[in-house]
């Protein structure tokens, strides 16, 4: 049967506020990219190539980047009326009577899953719904899914207590559905997939199993995670490609980009196209400059990510913070920040 991937992308973001007041969270850039292009990308060399993305908050920045689909893919758009949830969004974005398996996607989470893997679980399992998961040392922040020996899944407990389960593994965001679980979703309204239809399909005996899905994963919803995702790409903990020419050992520089000789670089450290890095800058370690950035003289940014266009001013020092597109700063220091405009 025909794999149709829907992403979720229509979430606010608002704990990256201001950098996301009108850009969807999915569309943060990674090493400059948005992270949903990337997404497409991963799901193409899976041949993965119907996908739907679902959309509401900032649905014109992303369907003016997708003007024009990535070749091979037929891409559409799914606009949400008006908020619907996780599962209202994904009973809108199928569409009527759809008969292909569904893959779905919380597109604001990066991880490097083998869908293949997932897929042929589901099938092989003869599963109706399949609940990726992950395990992680403290379950308390996510919701932990309970399974049998037969990766049933038997419980799910949200924010679990100390003591409230023994399961470390918890909902990673992906799920597969054989088609005919939509009739579970009601429509016209908001419902939660992960609060409503997977327990009132548990009630019912529908056969949801859970699979461990292995490689990296993190939700990038917070200056925290989105900088613990850059450091662990310039570390070599999460396997993105940096594909700047590399310089040096964890120095990527890109052909174009300017860098005084008497600047100094301090690895790990990405410096995309465009960018000018002035005398007596200090730049490292665990930045990431973005395309079209200027560091200006005896400027100092550390810990950072740097989105394309932004101005660091001379003298200014950033540090563990993210600036936003085309933001300008100068004059003292910033550490511990999200910025957007200009400063």
């Amino acid at each position: 049967m025909a794999v149709r991937a829907i992403l979720l992308a229509g979430g606010l973001g608002t704990r990256l506020h201001p950098l996301t007041v009108e850009l969807p969270k999915p569309m943060v850039p990674v090493l400059g990219k948005p992270w949903l292009s990337r997404l497409i990308e991963q799901l193409v060399t899976f041949g993965i190539t119907d996908i739907t993305l679902s959309l509401r908050h900032g649905k014109e920045v992303v369907t003016n980047y997708f003007r024009e689909p990535p070749p091979g893919v037929r891409l559409r758009f799914a606009i949400e009326p008006e908020p619907l949830g996780t599962g209202g969004a994904i009973r809108f974005a199928a569409g009527p009577d759809p008969d292909d398996t569904l893959l779905i996607l919380n597109a604001d989470i990066v991880q490097t899953f083998d869908f293949q893997g997932l897929l042929d679980f589901h099938r092989s399992q003869d599963a109706q719904v399949t609940i990726g998961l992950v395990e992680v040392a403290d379950p308390s922040a996510y919701g932990a899914v309970e399974l049998d020996m037969s990766n049933r899944v038997t419980r799910f407990v949200e924010k679990p207590r100390p003591g409230e389960t023994e399961s470390r593994l918890v909902n990673a965001g992906v799920y597969v559905f054989n088609p005919g679980v939509l009739s579970w979703i009601p429509e016209g309204r908001a419902v939660s997939v992960e609060r409503e239809t997977f327990p009132s399909l548990l009630r019912e005996g529908v056969r949801v199993l859970g699979h461990a899905c292995t490689g990296y994963w993190k939700d990038i919803g917070t200056r925290e995670r989105y900088l613990q995702l850059h450091r662990d790409i310039l570390e070599g903990r999460c396997p993105i490609a940096v594909t700047a020419p590399t310089r040096g050992p964890a120095l990527w520089q890109a052909d174009d980009a300017q860098v005084s000789p008497l600047a100094r670089l301090i690895p790990p450290v990405y410096i995309g196209p465009g960018a000018i890095i002035e005398e007596g800058a200090l730049v490292g370690p665990r930045a990431v400059v973005g395309a079209r950035c200027v560091i200006s003289k005896g400027a100092r940014v550390s810990e950072s990510v740097l989105w394309d266009g932004a101005r660091v001013g001379a003298g200014t020092t950033v540090h563990h913070s993210v600036i936003g597109f085309a933001t300008g700063i100068g004059g003292g220091s910033v550490e511990n920040v999200l910025l957007a405009g200009w400063r």
